[in-house]
């Protein structure tokens, strides 16, 4: 007799609620954030997106931090320095 085991892909679901600030009405003089994922070219893409909103948005600084790799979540000190040193926080991916 043959056994085949199946494994579900659904994972745990954790019952955490988190309340959202609601975004700003605009990004003059607010401080942006990247988390950046550490793929390839992450790093030109923020740079051009950051300099595109100081010029066009009048974005007062551009703060980037880097996961350690890209498969697993950011440490928490790094998200807990985004949360207090930025106003708006962009994750991101490139290739």
């Amino acid at each position: 007799m043959t056994v085949i085991r199946v494994l579900s892909p659904i994972g745990v679901t954790v019952g955490e609620t988190l309340s959202v600030p609601t975004l700003p009405g605009s990004l003059a003089g607010r401080t942006v954030g990247f988390l950046d994922n550490t793929k390839a070219n992450f790093d030109r893409l923020a740079d051009e997106i950051g300099a595109f909103l100081r010029a066009e948005h009048g974005v007062k600084a551009v703060i980037r931090r880097r996961k350690a790799n890209a498969s697993t979540p950011a440490a928490p000190e790094i998200l807990a320095g985004l949360a207090k040193d930025c106003d708006v926080v962009f994750a991101g991916s490139a290739d």
